[in-house]
């Protein structure tokens, strides 16, 4: 059989990525594995064929030399007496351990999984939105049990499966024609573990783990908003058979300000100014986040006007930019007048009548 161009062989473009060049490879090593097709020469010589493709084009040195010369010139050496990897090679040792993983539960696959994720509430006050600040939580998860290391066993009582002999998983050859197909299962009496305890540790009374209290330091950004979510990577609960921990995520709460209502970035409040500055127009000190501010209000400024003084608000989250503050002004009108500022009003207003 002549053999192809190797990217030919397994399928792929020339400009192809590792992971292109794998899913490749997993696919035909499929269809094509000796040991799924007994007897099969025609089987054997391609998977042979895509075997050595691999090898070469996986191995950056070997390809940028196979790219340089071509096909023809390409001599790959000890690449062409590789062996043939048996179905538990490629399952277990080749660095393509998950090409068969939609059949497999055998151990450190089913049982590892990442932590679960972990929840906690802070309040905190807008002055500390605007800033930013740091809060230190208590969060209750789960700790490995330092007696056994997560085992669950006591030291010394834990021995490999008799069902599975330490694999986690019951493997069946069926024969279906020329081929014979091969099943995979979680071993049921270890439960996929690979490992059997007789006697579980003292310590967590076989559950692996200690139940504590971490005390951790949250930092929350200058411009967060109410109901954000912070994350904290690695700080959940940890991970079942050494997989990966889960996070923590930070809800923040804003507590309500006497003063200030907050939409995004942008601030809110009321001013109240009396009947001469708004109908003659004046200037007034109103609070702000971070101190007071002048208001200047023109002449004959109507009640409930909102007035905005610029970069006053909010600051950005993760940015220098400020939103502003929108200052509602309330004119207050006297209850009562005295003979003569009746007198006044009436003169200047309805002409002395």
């Amino acid at each position: 059989m002549e053999k192809k161009d190797y990217y030919e062989a397994l399928g792929v473009k020339r400009d192809a990525s590792q992971d292109d060049l794998k899913k490749a490879f997993r696919q035909l090593a499929r269809k094509y594995h000796p040991d799924l097709n007994k007897g099969s020469k025609e089987a054997e010589e391609k998977f042979k064929e895509i075997n050595e493709a691999y090898q070469v084009l996986s191995d950056p040195q070997k390809k940028t030399e196979y790219d340089q010369v071509g096909h023809a010139d390409f001599k790959p050496g000890e690449y062409t007496q590789a062996r043939t990897p048996s179905y538990d090679d490629l399952f277990r040792d080749f660095g393509l351990g998950d090409i068969f993983d939609a059949f497999s539960t055998g151990p450190g696959r089913a049982r590892s999984r990442a932590g679960a994720d972990l929840r906690y509430e802070i309040e905190i006050s807008l002055t500390d939105a605007f800033y930013g600040t740091k809060n230190t939580v208590e969060v209750p998860h789960n700790n490995e049990c330092g007696t056994c290391h997560g085992s669950g066993a006591q030291p010394g009582f834990i021995k490999d499966c008799p069902s599975c002999q330490g694999s986690g998983e019951i493997r069946r050859v069926q024969r279906s024609g020329h081929q014979q197909v091969m099943n995979i299962a979680q071993c049921p009496e270890c439960g996929g573990r690979g490992k059997i305890i007789t006697k579980a540790c003292e310590t967590c009374h076989g559950k692996g783990m200690i139940r504590k209290t971490r005390r951790i330091e949250v930092s929350i950004p200058a411009g967060v908003e109410d109901g954000q979510f912070l994350r904290i990577a690695g700080e959940g609960e940890p991970g079942v058979d050494h997989g990966p921990p889960g996070d923590l995520y930070a809800v923040v709460h804003i507590k309500k300000h006497p003063v200030f209502e907050r939409q995004g970035t942008d601030l809110y409040s009321t001013a109240v100014v009396g009947l001469p500055t708004a109908l003659l127009g004046g200037e007034i000190k109103v609070p702000t986040i971070t101190g007071s501010a002048t208001l200047r209000i023109p002449r004959g400024s109507q009640s409930h006007t909102l007035f905005r003084l610029k970069n006053q608000g909010m600051p950005s989250l993760n940015s220098r930019e400020r939103g502003d503050l929108l200052v509602k002004v309330i004119v207050k009108i006297p209850d009562t007048l005295t003979k003569k500022q009746e007198d006044l009003m009436k003169e200047a207003f309805v002409g002395g009548k």
